[in-house]
């Protein structure tokens, strides 16, 4: 069954929703992995710092390297679910065209992926947030032990 053009403008129409959200994803994308070289980063410095330290020392660089390695976790899984938000809405795409060039009516499944990429989404940010959290305690730890008056 061909389209014909006029019917091609409110399908394409219909089709940015998800495009746009692909595109906002793709940004969080980008912060979240630039957060998570950063822990990286930060790790195998202090990873460094670990092997040459003693006492007190050791002992704040191995409660930061928990936290880091803890926040890590934090950050693969939002980048896990925001890239999988990504995967559900391109199959939105894909499913919204399907149904207008098959005529099949396919409101349920483009609802179900619809909800399923916010709920993605939702989930990712869930876990960012816990990361920034954790980041701020680790901050304070920090300024606490380098201001003890604190």
């Amino acid at each position: 069954m061909a389209l014909a053009s006029h019917a091609l403008l409110p399908l394409i129409q219909s089709a940015i929703t998800p495009v746009i959200l692909i595109t906002g994803l793709g940004s969080l994308l980008l912060t979240m992995t630039n957060r998570l070289g950063r822990i990286v980063d930060r790790t195998r410095i202090l990873a460094g710092q670990a092997r040459g330290a003693s006492g007190d020392d050791r002992a704040q660089v191995e409660i930061q390297l928990r936290i880091l390695f803890g926040r890590a976790k934090l950050v693969r899984m939002a980048v896990s679910l925001t890239s999988l938000s990504m995967f559900v809405s391109g199959l939105l795409v894909a499913a919204i065209f399907l149904s207008a060039l098959t005529g099949l009516e396919a409101g349920p499944l483009l609802l179900a992926l619809f909800v399923a990429a916010i709920g993605l989404l939702l989930g990712a940010l869930v876990f960012f947030l816990r990361d920034i959290n954790q980041a701020l305690h680790a901050l304070g730890l920090e300024v606490r032990r380098a201001l003890p008056g604190l």
